[in-house]
């Protein structure tokens, strides 16, 4: 399968799934996001990294970067490899005495790692087109104050689908992904009739 080069463009405070955070992975020649739920902990874990801080002790993936480079294994790429009932799942690809080995990892440890090892990350194109919402921004900005702008208390169970799909284009351009995985999957519920 050929993968899709990602990029981590966004992480942000869940106002859905309290007290969850929302890691987005942009895609790197395209407009498609994938948006995951990950937990506080886990969040803090790849902010660290980004933010490029440097804790008095090392946390659990700084050890796991020390392990890997004192026994010369190099994390080469991470792969978000599938996605099963709504939970996404990742594999390490490392090279360990000029062998690669998979690892089996929670897709939020292996970003934590690719973070810290400057490594890319990927993903296949059923997975994008699964999970992934497409960043369109059409539409003037001046017309954006007539969006919905919260979650009405029924979800959207009482939107057409011709509705649907323009306020998921609304909350995609207002870059917010946790509302448009929300549409989306309303969308594919009622597409596939599941």
């Amino acid at each position: 399968m050929k993968k899709i080069e990602l990029e981590i463009v966004a992480l942000s405070h869940s106002t859905t799934a309290s007290p969850n955070y929302a890691v987005v992975l942009g895609e790197q020649d395209g407009a498609r996001r994938l948006p995951i739920v990950i937990g506080g902990p886990e969040a803090q874990a790849i902010a660290v990294a980004m933010e490029r801080l440097n804790p008095t002790r090392p946390l659990t993936h700084d050890l796991m970067k020390n392990v890997l480079q004192t026994f010369t294994i190099e994390l080469q790429e991470i792969i978000i490899s599938n996605l099963l009932d709504g939970i996404f799942y990742a594999r390490l690809i490392c090279l360990a005495n000029g062998e690669v080995v998979e690892i089996d990892s929670r897709t939020s440890d292996a970003l934590a790692l690719a973070v810290r090892f400057e490594c890319p990350i990927y993903t296949y194109e059923f997975i994008l087109d699964a999970a992934g919402v497409v960043l369109e921004d059409s539409e003037p900005k001046r017309k954006r104050k007539d969006r919905v702008k919260s979650t009405p208390k029924s979800g959207y169970t009482h939107y057409s689908l011709e509705e649907l799909h323009k306020i998921l284009n609304d909350v995609l351009s207002d870059e917010d992904y946790e509302k448009a995985a929300e549409v989306r999957d309303e969308i594919k519920k009622r597409e596939t009739g599941v």
